[in-house]
Order: structure tokens, then sequence, then C-alpha cells
């Protein structure tokens, strides 16, 4: 990577994170075993949040700016230090192009000890990505831009924006809040693991999608007759009903009172703030931009337990991307935002110039953050941090509009999954009635493909993440659709969603609840590709 330039030599195609602008070079001349300079450095930092210090986690390039912004055509090659006080665990989320042993976050995949030097050496998978640790510390903001912009982006200006929850307590605390006690069930083993303490080490034209067929495997949940996933995906959300006298595993009383429609809840984590960028409403980045011109918004939301829904307010939006894969642009100025997921949304800032603020609210509450576009000399108004009435409860509505560029060509069904969502008591989260350590994985022949269907009986919204692979959205509760190409899926509550999945690689791959709660409380399992 050639050296930063000066702030004040980018041009229109400046990318802008923080406080400063990162930078456009290639990575390519980063190869070899050894490099000059780290490529990425994972350390602490100290960040003042509503006039409050807090001890929290940072991820920077050889420029000294988070994470790394790169072109299409570039690889991710170089090292990756481990400067914190503890083990180390990174994802890279949405990286398909990846080697399987190039990424931590994989059964068996150890971790970077401290001081530790990971190298690495792959293609950058085009598109609106990130990067974050595999353990409670995202939580202390272990998480940066994984940006690589695309050959046919244009001559627009690219505006990158980490969304965080954020809390002064430890996970931890959060956890036995929640009454899960101290620890959760590790991301890398069936072992319980304590979550880590920062302030104690680590701490810190689309193509029809074809019905199912071929090989139906459950994997401890009885598989549907001829005909019952459509029916599944048409009719009411009774678990008996669905699925015969025996139900699925898991479905205790809890479950079936969610099935029968307990109503839906959010946010079950109690926040001190939330950060677009490391910064509050109460102190917005302003990033400039020029009268007349196109902006790329590239909206990343890193919280760990937090959807939100960003709105453009007076700027008319259309969204080019989900989860980095591109779109037919669809126009609006309201989208939700599930954790793990990423939203690239162009706008055109008026030829008479101002202020316009781009806020993302909190799903079913009225807590706000976000950052100002402003041309030169605007005046930028104080915001406020609470919107006047509540956001809606996140669902599919916004993905049956998506046609995707680059949907899944028309074959067959090799295997269809089913996955009962569950929550048993003391806060552990379930997959087919287990947590992780007690699961069963699924199992898949490379060059299938597959579908996962996922059951939702409990009264929460889970994001649903697929480590190494993109793929399409193609039914809910009212039938099939060719919907967008993703690595996370919102499952609202008490509703069925399909995914389709070709399998073009070997390896275990890690399949789990991005609500990273639930994750380390259980919700997760493997798919396992031979």
């Amino acid at each position: 990577m050639s050296p930063a330039p000066s702030p004040l030599s980018l041009d229109r195609r400046r990318l802008l994170v923080g406080s400063s602008a990162l930078l456009l070079g290639g990575l390519g001349g980063l190869g070899g075993a050894r490099a000059a300079a780290p490529l990425l450095t994972v350390g602490s930092r100290t960040l003042e949040v509503k006039g409050k210090a807090a001890k929290v986690f940072g991820i920077t390039g050889p420029n000294g700016q988070p994470g790394l912004v790169a072109r299409e055509g570039d690889r991710f090659a170089g090292e990756v230090v481990n400067a914190t006080d503890g083990p180390l665990i990174m994802h890279w989320h949405g990286q398909v192009l990846a080697p399987y042993d190039q990424d931590r976050s994989r059964p068996g995949g150890g971790e970077t000890p401290v001081g530790g030097r990971d190298v690495h050496d792959f293609p950058l998978t085009p598109g609106t990505h990130w990067m974050h640790s595999h353990q409670m510390t995202e939580q202390r903001l272990l998480a940066a831009p994984m940006v690589t912009i695309e050959k046919d982006a244009g001559d627009v200006q690219n505006v990158v924006v980490m969304l965080h929850d954020f809390a002064f307590r430890s996970p931890e605390e959060i956890l036995a809040e929640l009454g899960g006690g101290g620890s959760s069930h590790g991301a890398h083993g069936a072992a319980a693991t304590p979550v880590q303490d920062p302030h104690a080490g680590h701490g810190a034209a689309q193509t029809p999608v074809p019905a199912p067929s071929g090989d139906h495997t459950g994997h401890g949940a009885p598989a549907p007759q001829s005909g019952a996933m459509s029916g599944m995906l048409t009719g009411p959300m009774n678990g008996h009903a669905m699925h015969g006298p025996g139900g699925m595993p898991g479905m205790g009383p809890g479950a079936m009172v969610g099935m029968m429609g307990a109503a839906p809840h959010a946010n079950d984590v109690r926040y001190d703030a939330h950060l677009a960028n490391d910064r509050s409403l109460d102190d917005p980045q302003v990033v400039q931009v020029d009268r007349g011109g196109r902006v790329r918004l590239r909206i990343i939301n890193g919280a760990t337990a937090t959807a939100y829904f960003v709105d453009t307010g007076q700027l008319a939006a259309e969204c080019v991307a989900v989860d980095g894969a591109p779109y037919r642009p669809l126009a609006g100025n309201r989208f939700p935002l599930a954790q793990g997921q990423r939203l690239d949304l162009v706008v055109t800032v008026p030829r008479e110039g101002g202020a316009f603020p781009i806020l993302a609210q909190v799903e079913a509450d009225r807590a706000l953050t976000g950052l100002v576009l402003a041309t030169a000399g605007a005046e930028v108004k104080r915001l406020t941090d609470s919107a006047k009435d509540a956001a809606a409860h996140t669902d599919l509505s916004f993905d049956r509009q998506l046609v995707a560029a680059r949907p899944l060509a028309a074959r067959p069904v090799d295997r269809t999954f089913h996955l009962m969502l569950g929550e048993a008591p003391g806060y552990r989260w379930t997959l087919n009635g287990a947590i992780h350590g007690e699961h069963t994985p699924l199992e898949a022949r490379v060059g299938e493909r597959i579908e996962i269907m996922f059951m939702n009986p409990t009264s929460m919204m889970h994001p649903m993440h697929l480590h190494g692979h993109h793929f399409q959205v193609v039914g809910t509760r009212g039938g099939r659709f060719a919907g967008p190409m993703r690595d996370t899926v919102i499952v609202p509550p008490h509703t069925p969603v399909v995914i389709a999945v070709d399998l073009d690689k070997r390896g275990d791959w890690f399949l789990h609840c991005h609500h990273l709660y639930h994750m380390a409380t259980g919700m997760m399992t493997e798919l396992r590709v031979r």
C-alpha cells in the first residue's frame, strides 16, 4: 500500500469514516510473508462518549485510519497484529473469497495470541463489508469497515458509516442482567467460555428460484411431507399444524406461547448510547459534501444487539446494494438494517446546498444516532437523539422489494434443512432445541444447492448469518419469491424464512444469530461441507 496522501489531496472519490479520509490506494503491494508495516493492528484506545471516557478497541490500517478501504481487484495481503492484552479471534464478514484457513472464526480456528501476527493473502470481495471479533469484544467496538470499491461504482463521494450500540458496562455485566450468568457457550468449542472483560485483559431480470426438491434433511427435526414447505410459507404459523403431532425439538411451553402470537419485542439490552463512526448525536460527525454532488452512503450495522432504521430525511435515496451485493436501484428514504447487515444508498445533494442529517433509529424505540452531510458554509443545527415516535419492528417487507442484479441461477435443490429458533430458561437461545456445543451440525456436499428454513416461534427478531457464503432469500410467510442476495437475513418473530445457498467450497461454516448475546448463549450451529 502506498503512503496515505494528505486528506486535502484526495479527489471526489474520497472515503470518509470517523473524522478523517480513508486511503483509496490498492493493497496488492503488501504481499509476501512479512510486510514493512502491519496491514492491520488490533489494539485498545480511549473514546469519549457523552462526556465520559471509555476504554474500547480499534482496528487500524498502516495509514492510521479505521479498517481498510480498497478497490476491486486488490488483495488482503499482509500481517494482522494482535496488540491487545488477550487472545484474538477475527472474522472477515462478507469476504466470500477468503480461503477457509484465513478466517479464525471457524470451528477449530484457534486464536491469535497476545503479540501474535497472522499472515493473510486473498482477493477482496467487492462491496461494503466489515471485520469484527468473534468474541463479545465486539461489544467494545472491536470492529471496522472492510470496504472494496466496485469497478462500476461511478463518480461518487463514498461515505462509510459504522453503527454501534454502546454500554459502559462490561459484556459480563450485561449478560448477567439478561439472566444468562457470567459465561457463554463459546463460538469455537463446546465448552463454556467466559465472556472477556476489556478492563481485565482482552476486554477489549430476476430468475425464479425453483421449488425445493431432493433430499430433505432435518437434523433433529421431522421433515415435512411433499408440499409441506409451500404450506408452511402460506399458512398460519401454528406449530402442530406445520409439523404434525410431534412438533419440533425444543417446542416447549414458552415456544408454543410464541407460536400462538406473543407480542414481538426488541432491545433486550439497555444501552448508554448509540454511535455513528464513534460519535453520538450530541456531537455528530459532519461530512463535507459538494453542492449537486452524488454521495454513496456505505452503512454497516456493527451493533451487538440492536437493529436500526436508516432515514435519509430530506434526501431521496436509492438503495443500490445490500450486504455487498448489487441491486436494481430501489427508491426510498427509510430502510431497515439488522445486526451484521450492510446498506449502500446513493443520494444527491441539492444544488442550493445545506445540512442533511442521516439518521439511524433503534428498532421499536425512539433512540437515534447518525451523522450530517453538509455543504461548505451550511449551518448545522443541534440534533436530538430521540425521535418523536418509536420505530416499527423490522420485517422482510424491504427484502421482498429488492431485485438482485446477480441472483442464483435456476436449478433443483439438493437438500433442505429446517432450523427451529428457540429460547430456553436462563437466557439460553437454541437451534432445534440445542445450544452450540450440544448441537447436531448440518451436513452437505460441495456443488450442492441447499435450502435452509428458519422457523421463529420466539417473540424476538433474529438476524441469521452464514459464514463464507452469500445466499438468496427465497421465501417467507407470504410464499416464495426471488429475494436479495445476503449473508445475514432478518427472521422476524413468528415467521418462517427460507434461504438458498450454492455450496462452492469445503469447510465447517458457522451459522448463528448476529444478536451476539443470543449467539454467545447458544444460538449457533455449523454447516459442514465435504
